[in-house]
């Protein structure tokens, strides 16, 4: 079966061993309190979560380290039966150790490319803005993007902080990207609730990064179908950051069941324990979607994603012609 993936943050793809090796190949120390044993990251919440990330991150310094990063996370996805991804990646990581958009987007490129022709693998970009260094800088990343950019950068995200930057103050920022024709979309409704969600839905977005929580208002869950808002679920990862107790009381299933257009995301894999293959497993084993209805979510994926028609035909070409094997 064929697999796609809308949301996973680049670095946040990369597991505790290649974050010692890039420290290792700088000359860097990885920061205290990043790993709680040698094969996995210590976080204890969601706000730590971040923190932990965030210094993690901070020994990618170099094209190579993006470059690596991209190739063994798509490498590994494809091992899985993957298709396409979208990789949401960060100026402003990009920045804090020196590299230039151009610099940073080159090396993701090359990671691309390489993967792609060692496995057939497809991905892109998503800019995203982090909220938590407001909005003036949001605005700032949506210009650097709205006119000359990497032709695999593709669509804008906003991520950090959830509950303490609501989503309508970045309204300037999704009006400029979705003008000079990013995709957009948003995460909202995971670790804030269904007004989150409502507030995302009026930026100018097709999809909603996780937006789980939008089950607390049945209103709100129909205004979704009706427009046709695309959600990148990440179970696995709202298990593991609290969102939801266990699986048993995660919405997956509900929201499928009600109309809403569903993706499935891994986000961080080595934090939370998960792969894109493993999403799968777990709809599959955990909520009880059966195989069509998962490769329906695969086409649901590259249907939404913010590649190119050819791009897309391409991979909808792909699924078909998997579906049409003997014994499929």
């Amino acid at each position: 079966m064929k697999l796609a993936e809308l949301h996973a943050h680049l670095e946040g793809t990369a597991p505790p061993a290649l974050i010692q090796k890039l420290a290792d190949r700088n000359g860097l120390s990885v920061p205290d309190g990043v790993f709680e044993t040698p094969e996995k990251f210590k976080w204890v919440d969601f706000l730590d979560f971040l923190r932990t990330y965030d210094l993690a991150a901070s020994v990618i310094r170099t094209q190579q380290d993006y470059r690596d990063i991209t190739y063994e996370y798509l490498v590994a996805c494809a091992a899985e039966g993957s298709i396409y991804h979208e990789l949401i990646v960060s100026p402003d990581h990009a920045a804090a150790v020196g590299l230039s958009d151009e610099a940073h987007y080159e090396a993701i490129a090359q990671g691309i490319d390489d993967a792609r022709a060692d496995t057939g693998i497809e991905a892109r970009m998503l800019v995203v803005a982090i909220r938590n260094f407001g909005v003036e800088r949001a605005v700032q990343i949506a210009r650097d993007h709205a006119e000359e950019r990497h032709p695999y950068v593709v669509g804008f995200n906003l991520a950090g902080d959830e509950a303490g930057y609501p989503p309508a103050q970045f309204r300037e920022a999704y009006e400029i990207a979705a003008a000079s024709g990013l995709g957009c979309t948003v995460h909202a409704g995971e670790h804030a609730g269904a007004e989150s969600v409502r507030e995302a839905l009026t930026l100018p977005i097709t999809r909603i990064s996780h937006g789980v929580r939008a089950i607390e208002d049945p209103a709100l869950v129909a205004e979704i179908v009706e427009r046709g808002i695309v959600l990148e679920a990440c179970p696995t990862s709202n298990i593991a950051t609290r969102v939801f107790d266990s699986y048993e009381e995660h919405p997956l299933r509900k929201l499928h069941e009600a109309g809403v257009n569903l993706t499935l995301g891994s986000d961080d894999p080595p934090y939370f324990g998960c792969s894109i293959g493993g999403e799968y497993a777990v709809a599959r084993e955990r909520f009880g979607f059966e195989e069509g209805e998962l490769q329906s979510i695969t086409r649901t994926a590259v249907r939404a994603s913010f590649a190119d028609d050819a791009a897309k035909a391409t991979l909808l070409n792909r699924i078909t012609a998997s579906d049409d094997r003997p014994g499929q």
